[in-house]
């Protein structure tokens, strides 16, 4: 047996040890790694749901962190953009093959094409999220709410969309419903993190907003505190907590044995906006958060509205 020969056989035999189960395990400790309250919320699924689930959050973290690996290195010159977009097209194109039944022996890819066999989730939802991911790479400020709606239709609504084929739904208006608890989700995102995009050099609240309330880009990088700051604060939590409203119209027309999980999750997630209040708006030096037990003590109400 020559070199390439001994070379191909171990290749051949390291990927035998990777089992559909393993490819689930995989998936589930990165959603219990980065994603807490999506985890705590997966946990209440049945256990048919659960695997889909991580599959689906594991692509979503995966391609979020080629991007964001991918940034550093394009600051400290050691990458092109083209190489990032080369990137995330390499990640389309196991996509699109695993949808056409081609699956290597990546644990990702090998979830996804086993959920595929049960549930019907189109693949312009993956690629949008992808696509969604990319405008990180050329990031410029949002000019108006319309922009940053499409921003987080495509990272967060997509997601609500794919995991609604996972939780079935009675009634298609459930999937609009998942699309306002996208939305309202990934503003808590932008909200909790505006210190942290600051440091950055990054804004993501719309820019018609600051102007709104006489509040300017300047003084948010400068992370100034002031009244009109505070107004402004409270202008974009109402506004995630009215798409957090109309979502919640949804969780009846989920199947019952789904509407805990999404629901815990969405009240646990609505919360960081009460923690954000109570650090009386500074989001540049205390991130809001809800503790484990915060999180937990909520279950009980859930679990008799939802039962």
């Amino acid at each position: 047996m020559n070199q390439n020969d001994s070379l191909n056989s171990a290749e051949q035999e390291r990927e035998k040890l990777i089992t559909l189960e393993d490819a689930y395990e995989y998936c589930r400790k990165i959603s219990k790694e980065h994603a807490k309250t999506f985890y705590l919320a997966s946990l209440f699924l049945p256990q048919k749901q659960q695997k889909p689930i991580f599959a689906i959050y594991a692509l979503l973290r995966t391609v979020d962190d080629v991007v964001d690996t991918a940034e550093e290195k394009l600051a400290h010159g050691m990458i092109t953009r083209e190489d990032i977009s080369r990137m995330l097209e390499s990640w389309k194109s196991k996509l699109k093959a695993c949808y056409s039944g081609n699956v290597e022996h990546d644990p990702i890819m090998m979830a996804w094409h086993d959920t595929l066999k049960s549930y019907s989730i189109p693949i312009e939802l993956p690629l949008d999220l992808m696509d969604g991911v990319a405008m990180d790479i050329e990031f410029k400020p949002f000019e108006t709410f319309e922009e940053l709606y499409v921003y987080c239709y495509k990272v967060a609504a997509v997601v609500g969309l794919m995991t609604s084929e996972i939780f079935g739904y009675s009634d298609k208006q459930a999937l609009q419903h998942a699309i306002e608890l996208g939305i309202a989700m990934q503003l808590t995102n932008i909200l909790r993190d505006v210190g942290e995009d600051v440091n950055r050099g990054r804004i993501y609240l719309p820019l018609e907003d600051l102007q709104r309330f006489n509040y300017s880009s300047e003084e948010l990088m400068q992370k100034s505190m002031n009244d009109n700051f505070i107004e402004l604060m409270k202008f974009q939590i109402e506004r995630a907590r009215s798409y957090y409203r109309l979502s919640d119209k949804g969780i009846p027309m989920l199947e019952r044995r789904s509407r805990f999980g999404v629901a815990i999750s969405s009240i646990n997630y609505g919360n960081i906006l009460t923690a954000i209040e109570k650090n009386s708006y500074d989001v540049f030096s205390k991130r809001a958060y809800r503790s484990f037990f915060q999180k937990i003590s909520t279950i009980p109400l859930v679990w008799y509205k939802t039962r």
